[in-house]
């Protein structure tokens, strides 16, 4: 991670940015997740839809944005949403880093728990979750598909 690196609060001047980290980070899985991504094709719109309906941080250094992950308050939890850090930025923390500002917005807002949906076929993925404290809260379906795509899950704060 750059010794420089801030995570804080976007804003929705961050919008383009964050636009183009989505679809940058997620890039690697085009053609490989059944459905497909919706990261793909984020617009500056929808991001800032998605900013004014709930939040996110970023991370960034030297005025380079690389990381984000967006938090939407549900009646129970908090939803940590989008999670995205730029391939050439992995494997030094920032992802922990974010997640772990996600849990202390939830703290701030009086919520006991972090929920987060992870495709089934990203099972590194599941693997790295458990080892940051979530476990399985529940399966989730896509719109059109008939059975379970996504894992529900939750971290009790």
């Amino acid at each position: 991670m750059p010794e420089s690196c801030l995570i804080r609060e976007a804003v929705s001047t961050d919008a383009a940015r964050l636009t183009q980290v989505l679809r940058d980070a997620f890039e690697e899985y085009r053609g490989r997740l059944d459905p497909p991504s919706s990261a793909h094709g984020k617009t500056e719109a929808v991001v800032r839809r998605e900013l004014s309906d709930g939040g996110a941080f970023v991370a960034e250094a030297d005025g380079v944005l690389f990381g984000c992950v967006f938090f939407h308050l549900k009646a129970d939890h908090l939803y940590l949403d989008r999670l995205a850090v730029l391939p050439s930025y992995r494997g030094q923390g920032v992802s922990l880093r974010l997640m772990q500002a996600v849990e202390s917005r939830a703290r701030e807002l009086g919520q006991t728990r972090v929920r987060l949906s992870v495709r089934l076929a990203l099972t590194s993925h599941h693997a790295w979750y458990a080892r940051q404290g979530y476990g399985f809260h529940s399966h989730g379906t896509h719109a059109g598909y008939t059975s379970p795509t996504f894992l529900v899950l939750e971290k009790v704060l």
